[in-house]
């Protein structure tokens, strides 16, 4: 049987004429009509005042780290279940972390937990987080609500990751119509090669902040100034994004709409399959519109620790790709003795949960051949 892949790029013809276009007009670096032309559209398409394009996520949350003046010895609060680039960027600064665990419902940031921390913290005299980033888990769109009202009582930055989210939106309350990444002070976004859209590697920050945007855009190039003279008057970074890199993005940037559409009909398909069996499928919040960037379920409590492990195997022995969800900041080596409120959901994430094949282009052929293989896990553990 064919190999069914867990998350590839949709690549196509506009994405080839669009990158050789670029190569054909000898602008290949960061220099070029595309970079400026992708940004542009991207601000417009999330609804952000400004994006400045960057060579990855990562980078852009640096910049924003950077921006929100964070230094070493400072407190950034972040999501504990949640792929270790976002405690990266506050880590490039010496920041110290305060990791707050998952909430059961959404698999975001538990914003009580955070509240109850930065009270306690308070009272007690403690250190207070410089910095809150939220991260949008797997294309679904945390609490930004109450992040936001906890940021304000408090004085606190907001640094959105909305690396594995692009698309996703709120649909009710304050927030309706809103893109992730677009409501905190500032954002980022990734655009490696498995996210929903891709362009080889790169990120994009987002502000509605005109001098955050300047500043973001003059540290990615090195700060260096319009002078004759290789003249810098700070430490920038090399981390603009390519002209190349920039025409892929605008071309996928025009098939975004039918790539979020294709995974939310994928993930309506693999819930209907699950309902009723002993998998837990993902989030689905009311006034919250998920992208489901990866398909990730949950296997049953009850089937013993080793579950996923088993299913994944089972998965493999067919030619079928999953991968485990991310282990908590806290149980990562270079982070065990960072600050830390609960944690016991995140690990019971890590330990059942199961990103299933989910590509733009994943046929329903395939994707059968995924379920049928799931419920016949199932139905071993039942015998």
């Amino acid at each position: 049987m064919t190999r069914v892949p867990l998350a590839i790029p949709n690549i196509g013809a506009r994405e080839a004429e669009l990158v050789n276009e670029a190569i054909s007009s000898g602008f290949v670096s960061s220099v070029g009509r595309f970079v400026s032309e992708f940004e542009d559209r991207f601000a417009q398409y999330v609804g952000a005042k400004y994006a400045v394009a960057c060579a990855s996520g990562t980078a852009a949350l640096h910049i924003a780290m950077r921006l929100a003046g964070v230094q070493p010895g400072d407190l950034v609060a972040v999501s504990d279940f949640t792929f270790m680039a976002s405690s990266n960027a506050a880590s490039y600064q010496f920041a110290e972390l305060l990791l707050v665990d998952a909430e059961e419902n959404s698999w975001c940031m538990d914003v009580d937990l955070l509240r109850s921390e930065l009270e306690r913290r308070q009272a007690a005299g403690e250190k207070l987080p410089k910095v809150i980033e939220i991260v949008h888990i797997l294309g679904q769109p945390a609490d930004a609500v109450a992040v936001m009202e906890v940021a304000r009582d408090y004085g606190i930055t907001v640094i959105e990751d909305a690396a594995e989210a692009l698309g996703a939106t709120w649909t009710s309350g304050p927030l309706a119509g809103k893109h992730v990444g677009t409501v905190g002070h500032m954002g980022a976004f990734s655009f490696n090669g498995n996210k929903i859209m891709t362009t080889g590697g790169g990120g994009m920050f987002t502000t509605n902040d005109e001098e955050l945007a300047r500043r973001a855009k003059h540290l990615s190039t090195q700060a260096r100034l319009p002078d004759r003279g290789y003249l810098h008057d700070e430490i920038g970074f090399n981390y603009r994004l390519t002209n190349i890199a920039a025409a892929l993005g605008v071309a996928q940037l025009e098939r975004l709409d039918d790539f979020v559409s294709t995974k939310r009909e994928i993930a309506k398909r693999y819930n209907d399959a699950f309902a009723g069996t002993a998998i837990q499928t993902p989030p689905d919040l009311p006034g919250q519109h998920s992208t489901y960037w990866l398909y990730s379920i949950q296997v049953p409590a009850d089937r013993g620790p080793g579950a996923r492990d088993q299913l994944q195997d089972f998965l493999a022995e067919v030619g079928i790709e999953s991968r485990s969800l991310w282990r908590p900041l806290h149980m990562q080596p270079p982070l065990t003795n960072e600050a830390l409120v609960g944690g016991s959901v995140g690990e019971s994430l890590f330990a059942r949960g199961l990103s299933l094949p989910c590509s733009t282009d994943l046929t329903a052929v395939d994707q059968k051949r995924v379920i049928d293989r799931v419920h016949e896990w199932l139905q071993l553990g039942s015998e």
